[in-house]
């Protein structure tokens, strides 16, 4: 059986995904940057590659045919990461996917990216990058998901969420749990398949949310 090949799994989206399917008892290959990282998932049980992100990491494709690109350079680096990570890291990630042979690509990517002039906002060139990463998956010919999640809590995840755009930038949110629920019912079911579709906290269940995108 293939695996799932997930990329920034020691990111917190990242590590949900991966523990909930590995508690599936899916093929699951967790892609970290270090070793010290790799300990933690190993000792649960799951299979896991050291990958840089900025250099060559297509040896983690290794029978995968389904990826997640959940990493991020996170809010404490500077421009240069954002760059080097979310856009080229993606975007490397992409072509060894064409390489491979990769069957599904579900790239988490952020409110905004859509255009980032839309919003005001601090991390427009995360926005920027994530434009161009997008751009360049939907150009690649791949089966992708394109999961563009609003402000991120860390709330637990009611499985319910909404892929309509509230009125109210209030309503705008989502927990982590259930983005990577998502991820999950996508790589799973297949839902929202060639789709960019944006996530909020609602009361659709995600099987229901996600078929309906499609």
């Amino acid at each position: 059986m293939k695996k799932i090949l997930v990329i920034g799994a020691n990111g917190q989206i990242g590590k949900i995904v991966v523990e909930l399917l590995h508690n599936q008892d899916r093929p699951v290959v967790a892609m970290v940057r270090s070793k010290q990282q790799a300990e933690t998932l190993e000792n649960m049980g799951v299979e896991v590659v050291v990958g840089d992100l900025e250099t060559d990491f297509e040896h983690a494709f290794k029978d995968c045919d389904k990826v997640v690109f959940s990493a991020g350079s996170g809010g404490n680096t500077g421009y240069d990461k954002t760059l080097l990570i979310d856009l080229w890291a993606a975007k490397k990630a992409v072509d060894y996917s064409l390489k491979v042979g990769i069957q599904h690509f579900v790239m988490v990517s952020g409110l905004g990216a859509q255009d980032p002039d839309e919003f005001e906002s601090e991390i427009k060139p995360y926005l920027v990058a994530k434009y161009f990463a997008d751009q360049y998956l939907l150009s690649s010919g791949l089966n992708y998901t394109i999961l563009r999640p609003g402000l991120l809590t860390n709330d637990k995840g009611q499985g319910l969420i909404t892929t309509t755009r509230s009125t109210s930038t209030n309503d705008l949110f989502i927990s982590r749990e259930d983005v990577a629920k998502s991820i999950e019912y996508c790589i799973n079911y297949g839902g929202a398949s060639n789709q960019i579709v944006e996530l909020y906290h609602g009361n659709e269940v995600i099987s229901t949310a996600l078929t309906a995108s499609n």
